[in-house]
């Protein structure tokens, strides 16, 4: 006795007999009013700064090419609206340092209809009238060649010195490089003349080119990214469908069949990690010999194309040894588990039978997903409008040696400026988006605070869903005639509790991890800011915080968890809820461990199963693998794309339905701890608990539902 005393000193006193006590509390105040209006004030807040954005932002900016003046190339309802590229005077000029330290080459660019197609140059073209008319089109839009003559015009920047065969690329015109037998030509031409008396080799022309791509690299792979979803996204849905179907049926079974369906499940994961290890392995052993396939990893890099690494045995051999490890471990767990796992499948029958009679919660989490999406898309818009709401910044750009380099500039005034007359060759030329007024200076504030408010509103969102699921399936355990005495509408009779008192505890404890999540993101840039660094020290101070705060975030996460269950059931505010739970758990630490944590692994194994057998399926058919629908199987660039939109999408899904009953289990765990402590089983004290959850569990636990004797 001195032991249990001991042991429940530390952790809190149990809870006592209460007749009237018949689960969630209906008589019940608001709590954490504070956080409440402060959450009301931070989203008015957020929909200021939503405003604001909208009002300065413009997405064309990410959207359209920019001329040399700001313009956007291709844009309907202005001037450019027929002209869809962008040319450069010289592209040759690209091939400056500059391009890597502003993101823009130091020549004019203007929009225009067409690439250039052949080799023509200024001075031979502007006396023919038939090559000029088509040279002409090439010029700054407003020139005039009246009264110049064609030093002028090239010494003013009018006209390009000369035009070489282009193909448009990303809207933007760059020489047409082909090779043969080994020789870089354009347009058929390995020479040309550079407008100004120099005859200069094309390779020239290409390092401009490839200078004026630095930007563009990425951008070629999310196009190709964006032709695969273009191809492919219909049989990405039927695949994400598959999944969701999968995902039902799997859940429905558990609801009529959950012993058997929980070993089917253990079954099915080992088979298919046992499949992914032996499919490994032939790839390997075909490879054996094949040209190219021993080569290292390291030796070969990053490639945009995955392609590259499948034809590579050592790629086979790493996923193999993955698939070893994580194949292994199941299994080592399963053996040691294996006392507990009959305890976690009464657990699991006891959710099944709660998710039977509130059949609603497995489409709720549809209305958590859908205001997540509301999150998201507020946010990502924002965060586009923010990102484009600068002003156009003109800078100085030269060839030669100036003073006034990279100092800004009027286009509309910069040739009566002395500038002209102290450099000659300057140009006046769009540089970036930018701006000196008090909203820019604010403007890194408010993409801070519009990440911030994202993971505030998501993480409030989650704890809704959380908490309304809490509400129901407690209004179920507490139930002593199961269903009799269940109210009507569990679901809304939760969610209706939880929005009229509980929104500011809601607030609270998303609070607390937002910030824990914000702070993750900042140390997260940093990372990616120091990883030049030569600092050793600051870089491992960097991870140990990185570390800490991984640690912390996923215990916040757990409290407030169990804390959402304990507010849902009595109405307490955050903090107190969170430390009854707390309490609760530690005088349950051995339940804890061997009950509620080897169910959410089971439930785990159940998320693997879906994924793994959508993600296979979307394997062989995305690689062509399927005979008898090869054909219909769409070509791709990256087939990786499809496949990992599939596995990502059926996880999320899986994990949808499957959050049903982890958050069933978590409730109707907790419910059974307080419910051990109430009540002794007895006429008067009755267990709350079904008769086959009391039968399993305290006939399986009569060791463990005691206290450590060992303290003693």
């Amino acid at each position: 006795m001195g032991a249990e005393e001991n042991y429940y000193g530390k952790h809190g006193e149990p809870q006592k007999y209460d007749p009237t006590f018949k689960g969630p509390i209906h008589n019940r105040g608001c709590t954490d009013i504070i956080c409440c209006i402060l959450i009301v004030i931070a989203i008015l807040g957020y929909f200021v700064v939503g405003f604001v954005a909208w009002t300065h932002g413009d997405p064309r900016k990410v959207i359209y090419p920019t001329d040399s003046r700001g313009q956007f190339c291709g844009q309907l309802g202005t001037t450019n609206e027929k002209k869809p590229f962008l040319f450069y005077f010289n592209i040759m000029k690209c091939a400056s340092p500059m391009v890597l330290l502003e993101f823009q080459c130091p020549t004019t660019q203007i929009c225009v209809e067409k690439c250039p197609q052949k080799f023509m140059t200024y001075l031979k073209v502007y006396q023919n009238q038939q090559d000029w008319n088509y040279y002409r089109q090439f010029c700054k839009p407003e020139f005039n060649s009246f009264g110049k003559s064609p030093p002028e015009v090239l010494r003013d920047g009018d006209c390009p010195a000369m035009i070489t065969p282009s193909k448009p690329f990303t809207q933007r015109c760059f020489p047409a490089v082909s090779s043969k037998k080994g020789v870089i030509m354009v347009g058929n031409e390995t020479l040309f003349d550079d407008g100004r008396g120099t005859t200069r080799n094309v390779t020239d022309l290409v390092e401009g080119a490839k200078k004026a791509n630095v930007v563009l690299e990425a951008r070629q792979v999310a196009m190709k990214i964006f032709e695969d979803y273009t191809v492919s996204w219909y049989w990405i849905i039927i695949a994400l469908v598959i999944a969701m179907v999968v995902s039902l049926i799997f859940v429905v079974l558990l609801r009529f069949l959950a012993g058997i369906m929980v070993w089917v499940m253990i079954v099915m994961v080992i088979a298919v990690l046992g499949y992914g290890i032996f499919h490994c392995y032939m790839e390997y052993a075909r490879l054996k010999g094949e040209p190219g396939s021993d080569v290292n990893l390291t030796d070969l890099g990053f490639q945009t194309d995955f392609r590259v690494y499948l034809h590579l045995r050592q790629t086979w051999l790493a996923f193999m040894i993955i698939l070893c490890i994580m194949e292994v471990i199941i299994i080592l767990l399963l053996i040691f588990l294996r006392k507990r796992i009959l305890l976690a499948i009464a657990l699991i029958k006891e959710a099944s039978r709660a998710v039977g009679y509130i059949m609603c919660s497995l489409v709720f989490p549809l209305l958590t997903f859908l205001l997540v999406c509301l999150c998201i898309a507020y946010w990502a818009i924002t965060a586009v409008f923010l990102s484009t709401s600068n002003e156009a910044i003109y800078k100085v750009f030269n060839e030669t040696a100036c003073q006034y380099a990279g100092k800004t500039c009027n286009p509309e005034t910069f040739n009566t400026t002395n500038i002209t007359k102290q450099c000659p060759d300057a140009r006046c030329l769009f540089a970036f988006y930018g701006g000196e007024s008090y909203y820019h200076k604010y403007l890194l504030f408010f993409q801070i605070y519009n990440v911030f408010m994202f993971l505030w509103l998501a993480n409030f969102v989650i704890a809704l869903g959380q908490v309304t699921l809490a509400g129901a399936f407690a209004s179920y355990y507490w139930a002593f005639k199961k269903p009799d005495d269940m109210p009507a509408f569990p679901i809304f009779a939760s969610l209706g509790r939880a929005l009229r008192y509980h929104t500011g505890s809601l607030a609270f404890g998303s609070l607390i991890l937002a910030i824990v999540q914000l702070i993750r993101v900042i140390l997260e840039y940093l990372d990616h800011q120091l990883k030049s660094s030569e600092n050793a020290c600051a870089k491992f101070f960097l991870c140990c915080l990185k570390c800490c705060f991984w640690c912390l975030e996923k215990f916040i996460k757990f409290l407030n968890r169990n804390a959402y269950i304990m507010i849902a059931i009595y109405g307490t505010n955050f903090c107190t809820s969170a430390r009854n739970a707390f309490l609760l758990l530690m005088r349950n630490i051995v339940r804890v461990a061997v009950v509620d944590k080897v169910t959410d692994f089971l439930l785990f194994l159940g998320k693997l199963l879906v994924v793994g057998c959508t993600g296979i399926l979307a394997f062989f058919f995305f690689t062509h693998r399927i005979k008898i629908i090869q054909d219909t199987a769409p070509h791709l660039n990256y087939y990786w794309v499809p496949i990992l939109t599939v596995v990502i999408g059926s996880y999320l899904i899986a994990h949808g339905f499957f959050s049903v009953y982890g958050m069933c289990v978590d409730t109707l765990f907790l419910c059974f701890c307080e419910d051990l402590e109430r009540n002794d089983g007895s006429l008067e004290r009755p267990y709350y608990m079904s008769p086959e959850l009391s039968e399993i569990l305290l006939k399986k636990e009569s060791e463990p539902l005691k206290p450590d004797e060992s303290q003693d």
